[in-house]
């Protein structure tokens, strides 16, 4: 995974010459706390390059924008100009015409050294201003990359809060039969584009999780019919044995600081939670049941975990300190609860919730206060945070469907979007932003 130090970022009045200065407060926002938002008319141009490269760019940016249900893309028929210089200011009034309250332009040029250079610059079409303006450098081979950090700007330039296009999500792809279903740990960019296999054996994988260094991998895999979690380096291919527990040992997740792994073990019937010291490979007990507690997620400060325990009688919600102290209970809805997963923002806990013959993906506050059902299907399970909380991910597996389906949705539950990948896809996990 190559980091974002290599893809220089200039700021366009450090980079470059600017013909306008950028405004200290810009007409041209969305306030994305206000819950369902009508999407933002934006004009994305493509990027001057005397190529294809240019279109596909700007192709590029208009779908990140537009997935996030925020930004609504206007149609490139309905331009009346046609940016011939993108360091000019453009004609406005042929832009408000179109209620295009936003408009993006650029350029992408070859460098001397081969690196392509991207630059853009968003204006506020009413206000008559320029908001910001950007340069990147890169190899050709990472312009799809390019094409996400422009719109990981534009999106916080405008919402105030930081993008989630420059991200990867690991999956477990799966092909073949469903009698013999090969189940293989693979690795894309977050619109389903890049897909790369990490592993190629007949064993099954299961939950895989991303470390906070976005250079690890955890999961699970009955490698040699022997349940066991491991780690592996995304960089050099390598892995390693978490530990060699008498038992199954399933759902690992790291911690925020990305020292331990956190995960269940299950011994004599009954399954309980530990964590490892990944330096020191020390194990610490912190559940103690009869029952089966699972699916261990820490919050994003570190200070607590959700885990699933059904300790009750059914599966349901629990939040305890790190240490294992102050285990409480936080579901009390209807149905059995599932797979929780702690926001990056530490305001929510994302949930699967089986109910009525139904399985829905919900969100809750660390309390179990405010529960909402963002989505219902015939086998929905398994969501996973964008790093900027707002968005999840999730796998479907419909009604006589031949296989599981990953899918997004944003936290006003309208706008739930299918990720296409080569072959059947479930256990996502996001990646943080990379670097």
């Amino acid at each position: 995974m190559m980091k974002r130090s290599f893809i220089r970022l200039m700021i366009a009045f450090a980079g470059m010459a600017m013909m306008f200065s950028t405004p200290a407060v810009a007409r041209v926002e969305i306030n994305i706390n206000k819950g369902n938002v009508e999407p933002l008319p934006i004009a994305i141009t493509d990027l001057l390059s005397g190529n294809e490269l240019g279109a596909q760019i700007s192709q590029v940016i208009a779908a990140d924008l537009q997935r996030s249900g925020l930004f609504a893309p206007i149609n490139k028929t309905a331009f009346i100009e046609k940016i011939s210089n993108p360091d000019q200011q453009p004609r406005f009034e042929d832009w408000k015409v179109i209620n295009a309250q936003a408009l993006v332009t650029g350029r992408v040029t070859r460098e001397g050294d081969g690196r392509l250079r991207a630059e853009f610059r968003l204006w506020d079409t009413f206000a008559g201003q320029q908001m910001t303006g950007q340069q990147f450098y890169t190899q050709p081979e990472n312009w799809r990359r390019v094409a996400h950090i422009i719109a990981d700007a534009i999106y916080k330039q405008i919402t105030g809060e930081d993008g989630y296009f420059d991200t990867r999500v690991v999956f477990v792809s799966e092909s073949g039969p469903k009698t013999a279903r090969k189940r293989q740990l693979a690795i894309m960019d977050q619109d389903g584009f890049n897909v790369r296999m990490l592993t190629n054996t007949n064993d099954i994988v299961l939950t895989p999780r991303f470390s906070p260094n976005r250079q690890e991998v955890t999961y699970m895999s009955f490698e040699g019919n022997q349940p066991r979690v491991y780690l592996l380096q995304l960089e050099t291919g390598q892995r390693e044995v978490v530990g060699n527990f008498p038992g199954m040992t399933f759902s690992p997740r790291f911690s925020p600081d990305g020292q331990k792994v956190i995960m269940s073990l299950q011994q004599e019937g009954n399954s309980n939670i530990y964590t490892m010291d990944l330096r020191s490979r020390t194990t610490t007990r912190l559940t103690n049941t009869a029952a089966i507690d699972t699916s261990p997620s820490y919050s994003p400060d570190g200070g607590r975990i959700v885990f699933e325990s059904d300790r009750g009688g059914r599966q349901q919600l629990y939040v305890m300190n790190t240490d294992g102290s102050g285990q409480t209970r936080i579901s009390f809805g209807d149905g059995a609860y599932s797979t929780p997963v702690w926001s990056p923002r530490g305001d929510l806990i994302a949930f699967t919730k089986q109910s009525g013959g139904k399985f829905s993906i919900g969100v809750m506050k660390p309390d179990g206060s405010g529960e909402r059902i963002l989505t219902t299907g015939f086998h929905n399970e398994g969501p996973t945070w964008a790093p900027n909380g707002r968005v999840l991910m999730f796998f479907r597996q419909n009604a006589g469907a031949g296989g599981p389906q990953l899918y997004s949705i944003d936290l006003t539950g309208y706008n739930e979007q299918a990720i296409k990948t080569p072959a059947y896809a479930s256990d996502p996990a996001w990646s943080p932003l990379l670097e």
